[in-house]
């Protein structure tokens, strides 16, 4: 016996193209960050995020707090005799400092001659107080950041202030700490 087939034929079933699916896709997922879903858990801090954390106390916090203090106090009285040159023995001989509307220096002789040029008796530099972050480096010292603002002599007005990077190298175990980069910028009318 024969079977009649009928004459409609059979469709197959048919699936999406994924490259159809992605502007459904897409529309999905800009509308479920909408939702009032919690926020995905914070991804896992790193074994090591203690390490990559600034200090903010402790030994080589307070020692770059007192490097700090005493850099900026030869700085800030550099008018006087011996102060220039007791500023200009925190920093390395070859030295570089950037500043971003100053340009570049690359020699501590350089910077000493700009700092007594524009600076001495003119203004003074104040840590913001809580900025000082303090990164150690392995092997060779540490990094130094955190806000200043400067401060006319004569009437003790701030007009400005900026971000600062100083990187400090320690010469041998328990010796002397010098300066070689120096990064001010971010200057900004207070």
């Amino acid at each position: 016996m024969l079977m009649m087939r009928s004459k409609k034929k059979m469709q197959p079933k048919r699936t999406p193209r994924p490259a159809a699916l992605l502007p459904a896709l897409a529309l999905a997922s800009l509308t479920a960050g909408c939702a009032s879903q919690p926020p995905p858990p914070p991804a896992a801090a790193p074994a090591n995020a203690q390490e990559a954390a600034p200090e903010k106390s402790g030994p080589l916090y307070d020692q770059l707090a007192q490097l700090d203090t005493h850099l900026f106090d030869a700085f800030n009285r550099c008018e006087q005799p011996g102060q220039l040159e007791r500023h200009a023995g925190f920093f390395a001989e070859g030295v570089e400092f950037y500043h971003d509307q100053g340009g570049v220096t690359w020699s501590r002789a350089e910077m000493m001659a700009n700092t007594q040029k524009q600076v001495c008796g003119k203004f003074c530099r104040e840590l913001v107080a809580g900025s000082l972050r303090v990164y150690p480096i392995k092997d060779f010292g540490a990094m130094a950041q955190g806000v200043h603002r400067f401060c006319q002599h004569g009437s003790g007005r701030c007009e400005g202030s900026a971000d600062f990077m100083m990187i400090w190298r320690q010469e041998g175990a328990g010796a002397q700490w010098r300066i070689t980069r120096v990064l001010s910028y971010g200057h900004r009318a207070l």
